[in-house]
């Protein structure tokens, strides 16, 4: 069984300006930042000439809208927009009404077809001697031996 302490974290130290540096080992000197090396030599700076004053643009305010006057009611205009309403909805209404006529007639149609045929099926056997039964092979003998 290890008997070692855990190890203990690191003490933290922090810069003047506030930045957090960690150390893992015990310091023998203070922790120095690290400075990345320059590839390149500083950019040098370029003065640019000042610029010429450029004149000044004054843009006129929009005028003061003034408010609408109270218009008058059109109402022709609204009877006549319930009016074309109501006409188009009626006509939606008499497409609808046609379309389910044409479907109940066709639906009506197919049942006419059916039934016709059911009772052409059903007269066919009865008038034929069979009553519906289908066809019966009946072969009968007679004897007079007793008499």
């Amino acid at each position: 069984m290890d008997h070692t302490p855990y190890p203990q974290p690191a003490p933290v130290l922090y810069t003047a300006e506030g930045q957090p540096l960690y150390a893992t080992a015990p310091l023998t000197a203070p922790p120095a930042l690290y400075q990345p090396p320059t590839p390149h030599p500083a950019p040098l700076l370029y003065a640019h000439p000042p610029m010429p004053q450029q004149p000044t643009v004054v843009i006129p305010a929009p005028a003061p809208v003034a408010p609408p006057a109270p218009a008058r009611d059109l109402w022709p205009a609204r009877l006549a927009a319930g009016g074309i309403g109501l006409g188009a909805a009626g006509l939606g209404i008499g497409y609808a009404a046609q379309a389910l006529s044409a479907a109940a007639g066709s639906l009506g149609g197919l049942v006419a077809i059916g039934a016709g045929t059911y009772c052409v099926a059903k007269l066919r056997g009865v008038t034929s001697g069979g009553g519906g039964q289908g066809a019966v092979n009946v072969n009968v003998t007679v004897s007079n031996h007793n008499r």
